[in-house]
């Protein structure tokens, strides 16, 4: 996520992001809910050049990588449906207007430290869309979401021909008014916050004991909204008291009451699999039936998770998102600048790993790789 720390390769389906210019009964109830997919077959888009033709299965919550030696199933990085409008390409997600809905589909791009890479995860995009579509679920008591349906079956006739690029990545979700604030939770002290916490003793200006080492889990959960830099890229911390002149009081204190449900909740169930949520960020909107969830939610690429039974504090801890990339690139001396790098093989491997055992862990349904 961009801070807590970091860039995050996320990008809202908000228009103020998309311009042209710029535990185990929720698994089975998440399984019959939709129906099962047919089949996924790789596909050549964009700038992709060739791409495995193979035809994989893809059983709604379950889907196989093609190895290949260490080319496994190549990554999609653009779409290209047509004459369907696209209003815009984020860090990770393109966007497309469909029938008075918002189509999201999550590539398989990369990005730090505010660039896109020059190789993609692959398979990235269906493992955070499945991995959302579960928390939707699991969280739906607490706040309603964006998502119409995942299932390409039950999709607008005009995306029937692009059914191979958009299975298992694909969402077709609620125009919503997003707040211009991201809202992020904090449970446990760890990258900007660490420094924060090293220079000054606080957390988004909010103060916390002496004696916090990096990882600490912190004395209560941290509301520390953020809102975007005037470039779109980054993201800045700001004051509960500038959310509130922002989005007005009363919204600011249901984002706040809702970032911190929605926490404690997916905290406990993460637990539960023997992992920590150190923290994560959430986008919301506002529609006719009022406030909902929307975005990515709880994914490696929005959130920290740590591996529970490793935790130690004092140091950086094992982790299932995309830490193990920027750790690559710092240990190349990237200078931080366009071009961005392509990944190695073994880099790109190693980190798809880790977005597929994320996704084993937190919804309890296995990946074949």
């Amino acid at each position: 996520m961009t801070e807590p720390g970091r860039d995050d390769g996320h990008t809202s389906f908000s228009h103020r992001k998309y311009s042209q210019n710029d535990s185990e009964n929720l698994g089975a109830r998440f399984r019959s809910a939709r129906p099962n997919a047919n089949r996924l077959r790789a596909h050549e888009t964009g700038r992709l050049g060739l791409i495995d033709k193979a035809r994989l299965r893809l059983d709604n919550r379950s889907f196989s990588f093609l190895m290949k030696e260490r080319n496994f199933l190549s990554a999609l990085l653009n779409t290209q449906l047509g004459t369907v409008p696209l209003l815009g390409r984020g860090k990770v997600r393109d966007l497309y207007a469909v029938d008075g809905a918002l189509l999201l589909v999550a590539t398989d791009r990369i990005s730090a430290f505010d660039h896109v890479l020059g190789s993609g995860i692959p398979g990235k995009g269906k493992i955070l869309t499945q991995i959302s579509l579960f928390w939707f679920e699991l969280l739906a008591d607490i706040v309603p979401n964006h998502l119409i349906t995942a299932d390409v079956h039950e999709y607008p006739a005009e995306l029937k021909p692009f059914a191979d690029q958009l299975e298992g990545r694909s969402m077709l979700v609620k125009k919503a008014g997003m707040f211009p604030v991201e809202c992020v939770a904090r449970g446990y002290l760890a990258g900007s916050g660490w420094k924060e916490y090293c220079s000054f003793g606080t957390v988004c200006g909010i103060s916390l004991p002496e004696g916090l080492q990096d990882g600490s889990r912190l004395p209560e959960t941290l509301f520390t909204p953020a809102t975007k830099s005037r470039d779109g890229m980054h993201d800045i911390n700001i004051s509960y008291e500038e959310t509130e002149a922002i989005v007005g009081p009363e919204d600011a204190a249901e984002l706040r009451r809702l970032t911190l449900a929605i926490y404690k909740r997916a905290a406990g169930h993460a637990e539960s699999r023997g992992i920590i949520l150190a923290d994560t960020k959430f986008e919301f909107g506002r529609t006719g039936q009022g406030i909902i969830l929307a975005d990515e939610v709880l994914t490696p690429d929005s959130s920290r998770f740590w591996e529970g039974a490793a935790w130690k504090p004092g140091g950086p801890q094992p982790s299932f998102d995309k830490q193990y990339v920027r750790d690559y690139l710092e240990s190349i001396h990237w200078n931080k600048q366009a071009p961005a790098p392509s990944l190695p093989p073994e880099v790109v491997e190693r980190t798809q790993q880790k977005y597929v055992e994320a996704y084993r862990r937190l919804t309890g349904q296995s990946i074949e790789v």
